[in-house]
C-alpha cells in the first residue's frame, strides 16, 4: 500500500528487538506495481534478518493498479527468481487485500512459527483503519521498515501498542523509490534488470525498450 502524501511527526531512533530464530517467518505482501529496487532492496534485507522471507503480489483495495495481478505476480516471482535464495519464497496463495485473511492462511500454514508481518513506514498510521486491526496484530508482530523520507513516527508506535500490537522496527535503510512514480512518469532504470523483459514484452507501465 502507498500513501499520498508526507507529514512531518515526531520521530523515533530506531531499534530492534526482533526474534530472528529458526521458527521466524518475515511475510511480505506488496502490490508489486510495478516492483522496483526499493523492493529488491527490502527483500535482501530482510534476508540478512530473518532465516526465511516469505512475499506475494496483492491487490490494494485503496488505490487503482497499473496493471493485473496475474502480471504483478509474474514480474514479482522473476525478482524473487532473480535474488536466487533458498530462504525466500513466493507463496501467491497467501494474497488478499485484506490483511487479515492473508494471516489466517498463514497461521494455518505455519502453526507453530513466529510470524512477523513487514510493512514500510510509511504505512504504520493505516494500521489502525485496515479490516480487525486487533485481530491483525493479535496475529502477527509487525516489523516496520524504515522508508527514505518517512521517519519512524512515536505517535504511531504508540497507537499500535496500545491496540495490543508488538512491534519491531528493522534496520533497514529502503531507498526512496516509488512504484507509483514510475507509473506517473515511466523510468527504467528504477525498474530491477530481471523484470524488464517482461514488462517490454507486455507494454506494461509505458515503458519502450529502447533499440540496441
Amino acid at each position: 500500500m502507498e500513501v499520498l502524501k508526507r507529514e512531518k511527526h515526531p520521530t523515533t531512533k530506531i531499534t530492534s528487538s526482533v526474534n530472528s530464530s529458526s521458527g521466524t517467518i518475515a511475510l511480505l505482501g506488496t502490490s508489486a506495481d510495478p516492483p522496483t529496487y526499493g523492493h529488491e532492496a527490502l527483500l535482501k534485507g530482510l534476508l540478512t534478518i530473518f532465516p526465511r522471507v516469505v512475499t506475494w503480489a496483492s491487490n490494494n483495495p485503496c488505490k487503482k493498479h497499473g496493471t493485473s495481478l496475474k502480471n504483478r505476480y509474474q514480474l514479482l516471482n522473476a525478482l524473487v527468481n532473480d535474488i536466487d535464495d533458498e530462504r525466500l519464497e513466493l507463496i501467491q496463495e497467501l494474497s488478499s487485500p485484506w490483511t487479515i485473511t492473508t494471516l489466517e492462511k498463514a497461521s494455518t500454514i505455519w502453526p507453530e512459527e513466529q510470524l512477523i508481518f513487514v510493512i514500510g513506514s510509511d504505512l504504520s498510521e493505516q494500521i489502525p483503519t485496515w479490516e480487525k486491526p486487533k485481530l491483525v496484530l493479535e496475529k502477527a508482530r509487525i516489523g516496520i521498515a524504515p522508508r527514505t523520507g518517512w521517519p519512524i513516527n512515536e505517535n504511531h508506535l504508540n497507537t499500535l501498542k496500545s491496540l495490543g500490537g508488538k512491534v519491531d522496527l528493522l534496520p533497514l535503510t529502503i531507498p526512496e523509490i516509488s512504484s507509483s512514480l514510475i507509473r506517473t512518469k515511466p523510468d527504467p532504470s528504477q525498474i530491477p534488470k530481471s523484470i524488464l523483459p517482461i514488462i517490454f514484452e507486455k507494454n506494461l507501465y509505458g515503458l519502450k525498450q529502447i533499440p540496441k
